[in-house]
């Protein structure tokens, strides 16, 4: 788990989980397409719900491939 359930994350911190880029993640969350928190001018995210959405947007693998 990224971190303890109640506390809220910073972008920074989605950033090294994810390996996306922060300015990558201002740009999603920007266009509503990643779970955050606004608090005035600060986004942060709940760690459960970027879990979720990591496990939501993986790409499951078919077997057997196609040849």
């Amino acid at each position: 788990m990224l971190a303890e359930a109640n506390r809220l994350i910073s972008i920074k911190e989605v950033s090294d989980y994810t390996g996306l880029a922060v300015g990558t993640l201002y740009n999603m969350v920007s266009q509503r397409r990643i779970p955050h928190v606004k608090m005035g001018r600060l986004t942060k995210f709940k760690p459960g719900e970027i879990e979720k959405w990591v496990k939501d947007h993986s790409v499951k693998v078919r077997w057997p491939l196609a040849a």
